[in-house]
């Protein structure tokens, strides 16, 4: 009697020898709902996981930090770059009574982040760091001082700004530490936090600010802002994962939601 390798590997035999199909036993309905309970509750999971130890998406709600970050873009901040605190939390989880931070890092002159607001019922808000723990910072005719020293601004046009209806000029500031990035003054140079200060930054705390000057409620309003506590920090603004125009389609016109989304902003890094 003759073998070949398709009779001793290819499966098990009959008593006339041929192979027989081995198939898994068919699951009931309860088990197949069981199994797909399983899979959505681990990917769920998964995704809370990241979410609150990783990464954290954020959307753009106002036009505070034009002309650098527009209403309707979408972003990813990093988590892990300032450790973690109440705040990297998601609610309801925001709400536990817990202090300080772990892993703590801090940010950087000049840092895109987000933080929580407790003037403001713990809303999210995005702004850029522009004063560390213990700095004087103050306004005088729209230019930006720091410890008594003048940041170097300079004018790059006359009107590249959006100001909603109307266009202003744009200039960039360079940071003692060499991180430069664009403002636009919608109201020239004399507007109500165009003078202010000066502040006195506390330890532990952060002055934030605006990249679209006029129009932005900042740590220059110490009654809805002020300074900010380390631990109300909840990342820093990494890069840019989607960009839509709002004003181009509304929800329910779907036609037209190809020709509103801003593709040259996808991936782009938060400068």
């Amino acid at each position: 009697m003759g073998f070949s390798l398709k009779s001793i590997f290819g499966g098990e035999k009959g008593v006339e020898g041929d192979t027989i199909k081995v198939e898994a036993p068919k699951m009931t309905p309860a088990e197949e709902a069981w199994d797909l309970a399983k899979t959505v509750f681990f990917a769920v999971a998964i995704a809370l996981v990241l979410r609150i130890v990783i990464f954290q998406p954020f959307n753009i709600p106002s036009g505070s930090m034009k002309p650098n970050l527009l209403v309707g873009d979408f972003l990813v901040v990093s988590k892990p770059t300032f450790g973690y605190s109440r705040a990297s939390l998601v609610y309801p989880l925001t709400r536990l009574p817990m202090e300080g931070r772990i892993f703590s890092g801090e940010p950087d002159r000049g840092d895109v982040v987000v933080f929580k607001n407790q003037k403001d019922g713990n809303k999210d808000y995005i702004k850029r760091v522009i004063g560390m723990p213990g700095d004087e910072i103050r306004m005088i005719g729209g230019r930006l001082h720091i410890n008594g020293s003048a940041v170097p601004k300079q004018k790059i046009n006359d009107n590249g700004g959006d100001c909603g209806g109307y266009t202003a000029p744009q200039y960039k500031e360079t940071l003692d530490n060499g991180v430069s990035y664009i403002v636009q003054e919608c109201n020239g140079d004399n507007s109500r936090l165009d003078n202010v200060g000066p502040y006195q930054v506390p330890a532990g705390h952060y002055f934030m600010m605006g990249d679209n000057r006029d129009q932005s409620q900042d740590s220059r309003v110490t009654a809805q802002v002020g300074y900010v506590p380390l631990d109300d920090i909840v990342g820093r603004a990494e890069r840019l994962f989607f960009s839509v125009d709002g004003s181009e389609a509304a929800i329910w016109q779907i036609w037209k939601w190809p020709f509103s989304i801003r593709y040259g902003r996808i991936l782009s890094s938060v400068e």
